[in-house]
């Protein structure tokens, strides 16, 4: 057997146990109880204005140096990264949601020698399920039969690459003759070898083991998670793949914390901001040099030097002391800000009644706050034929012939417009 071959077989959860394969519970979020609060702030802490201002709180609490209480920055800053954090967690505590929404969906699968109601999370790699029409493919599956000619099913596969127009799978002869028989079905204990779990959409290869003969596999006898079954019935599925080792949840990889356009420009406006502060402080600390060689020693008298405190270390305290003296240069405020505006716009996006679908009475969902704004910074859209902006429906709306305009316009709310015709 290859290095990365995976084996397994029907209807023998103890023999696939051994082989410690995913489970079919998927988790899209970032964050646990106990990982939200070191990965939030480790994620903070990456923005330069936030880096700094905890620099400047070190700073702030050595007596040499500051001459401003603690308090002045600490408030600010843990201002700043607790709204950020209940932002984060709001949408964090979203994605688990939705996690378990779909982990709890229920499916019949044959256990001891019975169809059973099961969740999507409870299914095992090696177990026979079924599916019915208009229902969501739970895992990666070999078609092993179904209820049309042929042991053809037909699958849409818009929630993996966009396209609606229905594709058809074939289950092998050999599967395909147990039909809906239960109990053929239960002792089928055919071994399947295959590729191990990756991202490519458009192939799939292994071997199906019956009675000692070997059947090939290809991607005409899978079914992927997040097809829909249509105009089908019902069809047996033996599960391969599950959870995070399927090929939709491949493509989708790790969580991680995305930055914006406007994020990396604020970076930038920050870094040449702390860059002309770190000059002013500089020719401060360049003047007290040049006043403390000139004419300190006359106040030695009232203001007696402790021992080692020359000139040029009172020039260096004071680079220090005005980079604590003058932080305000660098604006704190102007994250919250940005985060408030992300967080109102995404209330405008969920009522935006142009962005409504009234046949399914589905409106539009912000589903995280962080993301919003590039909505506006799209420069190019690359679209091909096969439908997956127009979804295979053409409608006739307004044409011109001859300086003649021809059809009706309508408003979101399927109101007739009353344009003069030009």
């Amino acid at each position: 057997m290859k290095k990365l071959e995976r084996k397994l077989r029907a209807n023998d959860r103890e023999y696939n146990r051994s082989f410690r394969y995913a489970t079919n519970a998927i988790k899209t979020s970032k964050y646990n109880v106990f990982t939200f609060l070191p990965l939030n702030l480790f994620e903070q802490f990456q923005r330069i204005a936030n880096a700094y201002f905890l620099v400047l709180l070190v700073l702030q609490v050595i007596p040499q140096i500051s001459s401003l209480s603690w308090f002045t920055t600490v408030v600010p800053l843990i201002f700043v990264l607790t709204v950020t954090a209940a932002k984060d967690a709001t949408d964090d505590l979203n994605r688990h949601r939705s996690d378990k929404r779909v982990n709890n969906r229920k499916v019949q699968v044959l256990i001891d020698r019975k169809l059973r109601s099961e969740k999507w999370m409870d299914v095992q790699v090696g177990d026979i399920i079924k599916l019915e029409n208009n229902q969501f493919v739970t895992a990666d599956l070999m078609l092993l039969s179904s209820s049309e000619p042929l042991n053809l099913v037909y699958i849409e596969t818009a929630e993996l690459d966009g396209e609606t127009n229905l594709k058809v799978r074939q289950a092998l002869t050999v599967t395909g003759d147990l039909g809906e028989d239960i109990e053929k079905l239960a002792d089928f204990n055919g071994e399947v070898r295959c590729e191990a779990p990756n991202n490519r959409l458009d192939r799939f290869t292994g071997t199906l083991i019956v009675a000692g003969q070997k059947y090939a596999l290809d991607n005409e006898k899978i079914l992927l998670r997040g097809c829909t079954l249509r105009n089908t019935e019902w069809c047996f599925g033996l599960v391969l793949f599950a959870g995070q080792e399927t090929k939709l949840m491949q493509n989708c990889g790790k969580s991680t914390f995305k930055r914006t356009s406007i994020d990396r420009l604020m970076n930038v406006l920050v870094l040449c901001i702390f860059g002309f502060l770190v000059c002013m402080c500089t020719v401060l600390a360049i003047g007290n040099y040049i006043w403390e060689i000139n004419n300190g020693s006359n106040f030695t008298v009232f203001l007696p030097r402790e021992d080692g405190n020359n000139s040029g270390f009172s020039a260096f305290l004071t680079f220090w002391s005005y980079v604590i003296i003058l932080n305000t240069v660098v604006p704190i405020s102007l994250y919250v800000s940005v985060e408030i505006i992300r967080l109102g716009n995404s209330f405008y996006i969920d009522w935006d009644r142009k962005m409504y679908h009234s046949h399914s009475d589905t409106p539009a969902e912000a589903r995280t706050t962080t993301l919003n704004e590039e909505l506006g910074q799209i420069k190019y859209v690359f679209s091909d034929k096969t439908g997956t902006l127009t979804q295979n429906i053409m409608i006739f709306n307004k044409c011109s012939i001859n300086g003649k305009s021809y059809g009706d316009v309508y408003d979101y709310t399927g109101q007739r417009l009353d344009i003069s015709e030009t």
